[in-house]
């Protein structure tokens, strides 16, 4: 006659039976771990354009150290895979930038951060121009499925309350109307300090840019979240 297991020997078995069972449970699940995506994957590099003027373009700067290169290093540091391209144009008005819009703007491009105005308001110029320029600018770029985002800057005081009012308010009501993440000011923090700032008093120095970047960041990586998933 054939002997049963004992209490003890069914006790192993069960045991066992489990041990096998976990390990076919686990396998999977670490295999699914080591290839699970990172948060920013590492596939084609994200296309963006930063689209301005001297402030964008780097006047005066060495090689590499204007603000799209200094972008592009500082969210390469956070882990994206980004590719900023410079089409700044020194001296650009925003009716200057709309101009140059299509062959600045190339097909592929993932986002573009649009940074014009300046020299409208340093021209003195009436606000109701680089409204319709800089909004004609989004209208064309959606319309070409090409999300924007929006660097604003402020007048200088001495043209008087009047002309900040309608100059610094055309930023926000665009993004507004058009549901764009807005940096309210791009020369946030560089402004008016002689130290950051080359002999102009108008273009920031390299250390200067590297406190814009520090701080347009934050909604550089606010606009990255919304670009369409690949």
């Amino acid at each position: 006659m054939k002997r049963q297991p004992g209490p003890l020997m069914a006790i192993i078995f069960a045991c066992a039976a489990a041990l096998a069972l976990a390990l076919a449970l686990v396998a999977p699940a670490s295999a699914q771990a080591q290839n699970a995506p990172q948060s920013h994957p590492k596939g084609d590099p994200i296309r963006l354009v930063a689209f301005g003027d001297s402030l964008t373009a780097g006047y005066g700067l060495p090689q590499g150290a204007a603000f799209p290169n200094a972008l592009e290093r500082a969210l390469k540091a956070k882990g994206y895979n980004v590719q900023v391209a410079n089409a700044g144009v020194s001296g650009d008005t925003a009716s200057g930038g709309l101009d140059r819009l299509d062959w600045s703007v190339p097909d592929g491009t993932d986002g573009v951060i649009v940074e014009l105005g300046a020299n409208d308001m340093l021209r003195g110029l009436d606000p109701a121009i680089p409204r319709k320029s800089i909004e004609s600018i989004v209208e064309r770029l959606q319309a070409r499925n090409i999300p924007v985002m929006l660097a604003g800057m402020y007048a200088s005081r001495n043209l008087g309350a009047d002309y900040a009012q309608k100059f610094d308010s055309l930023y926000p009501d665009i993004a507004k109307k058009h549901g764009l993440v807005l940096y309210p000011f791009f020369l946030d923090g560089v402004a008016g300090d002689a130290s950051l700032n080359l002999q102009d008093g108008l273009h920031p120095t390299a250390k200067g840019i590297e406190i814009i970047v520090a701080r347009i960041l934050p909604t550089v990586e606010k606009f990255l979240a919304t670009l369409p998933q690949r």
